[in-house]
């Protein structure tokens, strides 16, 4: 293959031997390190160009703006002329197909999440909250899933934990027939004390959020991962960019964000085993901010993700200054290594030398810990897994040049290249579908009609009528909402029969029907509502 890459391995630098990084092993994952301004950024895009050149589809957070130059031809300037020909390589100028995103929508193609589908783990994370506040979110997410409230956007959670809120005293109007919000407030009791002041404390915290730019996060079309997950009329992966230079502004957005993108690809995906290579490698940038500070729970869940979504075919490569900067559990699972110089100016600093050293198979070849420090711009220690699994003897190398562009595009090249997107208008435009504000928003400014009137319940035929077409129009008419007085609630079972409804309706219809659909059955995901979809069902089939 040309510019050094071959159908099973990725080119990645030479000294005495060459340095390679094989696709079967790829989805063991991988990290580089190194101090700032020592080529990371460039050890990064050398590794997302072998990966799209075998069809591997990438996605990369850019906190500098320096990867976007991936997406230009390269430019054959006399230092990397000289390295190429010290490598014996046919280097030919090249340029990726790629897809910008942002999660402001500046520059890139909008990325958005529903609330319900970030959950209240890492939602919590992402608002710094305490055990007490973190349990008041579970509460606040648990009655909507028991209401039918769909949770989408900011508003739709400031609105159900301002219903949870216990009142100071009973409102004009609220009433135990479902049209007030006394049952959803008695509802939240059961599940122990909700005070004021801490749903106080979490809806200033979900200011601080907004003020920061994380309300443009929330919201829909959401984003579909499948998207990341494709290849160019050529074959090759397609290469997705996370303009990350705002978001750095909001370390725990950016941090929860892509541990959310994480997540939800090891739910999504199916168990692909070890395929001759992976479906999809991410690249995790500053991945210490993933680490810092994050309590016992969070670090659980990141450490299962990534033992687990190995099997998926996903690779994942952390990118950070140091290999202390990720919890040795995590450590453990990253068998690719690339280990770019760092300084030991300080005590602390030449502890962290020493334990950067100590990750790697020894060479006797080599003083690891006295080389780390030695290194120069565009050297690397690396060890990658060999043909049983195993980390291969550390190496110093010289990395390869780059074939695309090295640096920034030109605001003028982003815009012409994201005209041309296969995603161009899906999401772009922001939709607000009826969720639980609205719904809460209709429970306390309209009257419900009483439980058993004449034409409008299922079970109470209307005058003149009764015979099975106007019972299955009664039923109909229950299941998707079009008769059901205001504010009055289904039972589970309707619950269930609604949503199954709609879903095959969405599947027959498609088109706006189908966003419609998957816009409730996204908002419901998660384990939770899962598990209580599984419950319903099984209870209305045995009925």
């Amino acid at each position: 293959m040309a510019n050094g890459d071959t159908a099973e391995k990725i080119f990645i630098g030479k000294s005495d031997n060459l340095a390679w990084l094989t696709l079967g092993l790829a989805n063991r994952h991988g990290l580089a390190t190194g101090a700032t301004g020592t080529g990371k950024t460039v050890s990064l895009q050398i590794m997302a160009e072998g990966f799209a050149r075998a069809g591997v589809p990438v996605f990369a957070a850019d906190i500098k703006g320096d990867l976007s130059g991936i997406s230009a031809l390269g430019e054959p300037k006399d230092f990397i002329l000289k390295r190429a020909k010290e490598m014996d390589l046919d280097f030919q100028p090249d340029e990726f197909s790629t897809v910008f995103w942002d999660v402001f929508g500046e520059q890139g193609h909008p990325v958005r999440a529903t609330v319900s589908e970030m959950g209240p783990l890492l939602l919590a994370r992402m608002l710094d909250l305490n055990d007490v506040q973190e349990g008041v979110l579970n509460v606040a997410f648990k009655i909507a899933d028991e209401e039918g409230l769909p949770l989408l956007d900011f508003k739709d959670l400031r609105s159900i934990l301002d219903a949870i809120s216990p009142a100071d005293k009973k409102r004009k109007g609220d009433d135990d027939s479902g049209g007030g919000l006394d049952d959803i407030k008695t509802a939240a009791q059961k599940f122990g004390n909700v005070t004021k002041p801490t749903i106080g404390t979490i809806q200033r915290q979900l200011l601080v959020l907004e003020n920061q730019g994380g309300e443009s996060f929330f919201g829909e079309p959401a984003l579909q991962l499948k998207d990341f997950m494709r290849t160019d009329s050529a074959g090759r992966g397609m290469i997705n960019i996370l303009a990350a230079d705002k978001l750095m502004t909001s370390p725990r957005l950016y941090a929860t964000f892509l541990l959310w993108m994480l997540s939800e690809l090891f739910e999504e995906l199916p168990e692909a085993g070890d395929p001759p290579k992976p479906k999809l490698v991410f690249f995790f940038d500053e991945a210490h901010l993933l680490f810092t500070d994050a309590p016992k729970a969070l670090l659980d869940k990141i450490e299962q993700v990534v033992r687990l979504i190995r099997s998926k075919g996903v690779g994942v490569y952390f990118v950070t200054q140091n290999p202390i900067d990720v919890p040795d559990r995590v450590l453990a699972q990253l068998g690719n290594r690339i280990q770019h110089a760092l300084r030991a100016f300080t005590p602390r600093d030449q502890k962290a030398v020493a334990a950067a050293a100590q990750t790697f198979r020894p060479n006797p070849k080599l003083d690891t810990t006295k080389v780390i420090t030695e290194l120069g711009k565009g050297e690397a220690l690396v060890s990658f897994l060999e043909g049983n699994g195993t980390p291969a003897m550390v190496e110093r190398v010289f990395i390869r040049p780059p074939t695309a562009r090295m640096g920034p595009i030109t605001p003028e090249e982003r815009k012409a290249i994201m005209a041309k997107s296969p995603v161009k208008g899906k999401y772009d435009k922001t939709i607000d579908s009826e969720s639980a504000y609205e719904m809460l928003h209709k429970r306390l400014t309209q009257t419900a009609a009483p439980v058993g009137t004449p034409g409008t319940d299922p079970g109470v035929p209307a005058p003149g009528g009764g015979g099975i077409l106007d019972k299955l129009t009664n039923i109909v008419g229950t299941i998707f909402g079009t008769n059901r007085p205001r504010g009055q609630k289904l039972s589970t079972g309707q619950v269930v029969a609604r949503d199954l409804a709609r879903s095959v309706t969405g599947a027959v219809i498609g088109g706006a029907a189908a966003k419609v659909g998957r816009s409730v059955a996204g908002s419901m995901g998660g384990s939770i509502g899962r598990s209580i979809v599984r419950g319903a069902l099984g209870g209305l089939l045995k009925r």
